[in-house]
């Protein structure tokens, strides 16, 4: 799986050292290249939102789009307002029951909060292994 980001208001020097004000890459211009695995996407708001997006599939049998297309950041919650978007819980709170830290962690209230704005995407860090467990 290949991961995909917005960044927004961005600025490099001629090196390529920079920083954006939300989906920062360590400063770089160009972020490291992830292992890729073929015929896998998600959305995620584990991490926080920024931009809505959306893809489309177009080969492999895919044929159901996955998006998050709601401008959550004007209805984010003033605890996780951020300069251009709008935080994880995990980064604000920094406590297990937000970071799952422990292995072991449930839907919360502000992940519930994503999750009604934004049904295709994962909304905790352990979601994804609940869905698999489910399936």
């Amino acid at each position: 799986m290949a991961r995909i980001w917005a960044r927004t208001n961005c600025a490099f020097n001629n090196s390529g050292r920079g920083k954006c004000q939300t989906g920062n890459c360590g400063g770089l211009l160009l972020c490291p290249k992830p292992i890729r695995q073929h015929g896998l996407f998600d959305i995620s708001l584990v991490d926080g939102f920024n931009v809505p997006m959306e893809f489309s599939p177009t080969s492999n049998g895919c044929t159901r789009g996955i998006k998050c297309a709601q401008d959550i950041n004007t209805q984010c919650p003033n605890e996780l307002r951020a300069p251009g978007g709008c935080h994880n819980p995990c980064t604000v709170f920094k406590t297990d029951q937000y970071c799952c830290n422990s292995g072991r962690c449930g839907p919360t209230n502000l992940s519930k909060f994503f999750k009604d704005w934004c049904r295709d995407a994962y909304s905790y860090p352990k979601e994804d292994q609940q869905v698999l467990l489910l399936a």
